[in-house]
């Protein structure tokens, strides 16, 4: 019974190993998939305040609705994407106590 679960643990690992590869990527881009869309917001709204708000040119509003749409909508997608992260912290400290146990058997 154990060596059946130690093998069934061991094929877990090995088909497992390449998602996590693959997570691991995203984790490294996250600050860039998160902050540059805030930064052209940025951009944008300074532009909008610089020539809109300050000259009085109301053709510059469509730069501030642009970037308003930009902020909300990288928060709603951002806000499950960062939740989803920290659930697989929690995955990636399971999946290391385990290969630890299998390496100690």
């Amino acid at each position: 019974m154990m060596i059946n679960m130690r093998n069934n643990e061991i094929e877990y690992l090995k088909t497992d190993y390449s998602n996590l590869k693959v997570i691991k990527t995203e984790l490294l881009l996250t600050p860039i998939l998160i902050s540059i869309p805030f930064f052209a917001a940025a951009i944008l709204i300074n532009n909008w305040f610089i020539n809109g708000f300050s000259k009085g040119i109301s053709s510059y509003n469509g730069e501030l609705m642009l970037a308003i749409f930009i902020i909300v909508g990288n928060i709603i997608f951002d806000i499950p994407f960062l939740s989803s992260m920290i659930k697989y912290k929690k995955i990636l400290n399971q999946y290391k106590k385990l290969s630890k146990k299998i390496k100690k058997n």
